[in-house]
């Protein structure tokens, strides 16, 4: 496709008769969007008499612009396209307790899958361990496009893995090994923070000159963000049941969480409104591939967004392949969803629960200049991206 003439990334942006959607604000029918070095400098409609139109310029011709969508929950980089067990990174599945793992370190930032994604308008990820450990390890928020990985994170860590219901039960039943069930589940991460908590506790207090400092753990070291409130803790949880295990650890413990998946949070979902719930759902377009996923139904996120949780989107890459995020929340929308609310989850909603809204998920000035250029509907099946940006430069 052709490319539109904007400059390289250390020169100004200029676009012009822009349909503005900046999803922390009202639509700009007849906008402009100016961005510098990879940041957002200005927006606001061509009536604005502050914005100038000298230096280079691009007319967008009335297309919809949005920003960069969000898929805050894959495997991305960690499940190889194309690859078996030389590709298959995301589960460290030796040691139940693996908090101190980096997905960071796992990633391939090459896997083709980062360029379809981009493609399709996905510009930031949140890709991390999977779910074969009660606690597998630290999150990564990035950028799709082609760069060093170092060069492409948003925030790391940007939330700890844990996992309750089927997979760890699996996982370890095979090599008779706790856990197999899901008390011994909650009983490890209650085991793990606990320990973590203790080894705060002395390093406080060898801090303070009341004892001597504890042996390092790198484990705990690795939760004291976790328990400070300083990182978020996704519980990978499908059933009803695991969903109340997940908020009762997180309150146990007063940790900052989100609930991923949340197969079954529509029939719960009143209640965890009431306990403050934050949801990553998805995926929503797959088959029930487990006993855990029997209630699964695409209505469900709109059942909950209607009762109130804050909700994102997600296609759990590569469940759903991630440059069908777009499908995923079309299909909410057809289930019941409202449309501008399905937009936001794959936005500034997915950007708030994860923690890097100060980065992404509007196109608001002093923001990355992460936006995606549509000739119609998002939401429409046929449609495709016009053009996507990646901080400031056109990545399709």
């Amino acid at each position: 496709m052709e490319r539109l003439p904007f400059p390289a990334q250390d020169r100004t942006m200029k676009m012009i008769h822009a349909k503005l959607f900046p999803m922390d604000g009202p639509m700009i029918p007849d906008g402009y969007l100016t961005v510098q070095d990879g940041k957002i400098t200005g927006i606001g409609p061509m009536s604005d008499p502050d914005f100038s139109l000298s230096g280079e310029e691009t007319d967008a011709g009335g297309a919809s612009v949005y920003p960069g969508f969000i898929d805050a929950h894959t495997h991305l980089g960690l499940w190889e396209d194309g690859l078996g067990f030389e590709g298959e990174d995301g589960n460290e599945s030796t040691d139940p307790s693996t908090p101190h793992l980096r997905a960071l370190d796992g990633i391939n930032p090459f896997d083709r899958c980062f360029s379809e994604a981009a493609e399709a308008g996905v510009t930031t990820v949140l890709t991390g361990p999977g779910s074969a450990n009660p606690i597998g390890g630290q999150m990564v928020a990035m950028k799709t496009r082609e760069a060093p990985l170092d060069d492409r994170i948003v925030r790391e860590p940007c939330a700890m893995k844990f996992a309750l219901g089927e997979n760890p039960k699996m996982t370890y039943s095979e090599k008779s090994h706790t856990p197999v069930t899901r008390m011994a589940t909650a009983a490890l991460i209650r085991e793990q923070l606990f320990l973590a908590e203790r080894y705060r506790r002395d390093k406080q207090a060898a801090a303070d000159g009341d004892g001597d400092e504890p042996e390092f753990d790198m484990k705990c070291e690795a939760l004291l963000p976790v328990l400070a409130g300083d990182c978020p803790v996704h519980f990978h949880a499908h059933r009803a049941d695991d969903i109340a295990t997940a908020i009762r650890i997180a309150e146990e413990f007063a940790l900052d969480y989100v609930i991923v998946h949340a197969t079954e949070g529509h029939l719960i979902a009143g209640w965890m409104k009431e306990k403050g719930a934050r949801v990553l759902a998805g995926p929503l377009l797959c088959d029930r591939s487990k006993p855990e996923m029997r209630n699964l139904t695409p209505a469900s996120a709109g059942k909950m967004h209607e009762a109130g949780l804050p909700l994102a989107i997600v296609t759990d890459h590569p469940v759903i392949p991630v440059q069908y995020l777009t499908l995923c929340a079309a299909l909410a929308v057809r289930e019941g969803l409202d449309r501008e609310a399905a937009l936001r989850a794959i936005t500034i909603e997915a950007a708030k629960i994860c923690g890097i809204e100060d980065r992404v998920g509007s196109l608001t000035k002093g923001k990355d200049a992460d936006f995606v250029l549509f000739d119609g509907d998002p939401l429409e099946f046929s449609r495709k991206p016009r053009a996507v940006y990646i901080d400031g430069k056109q990545v399709r």
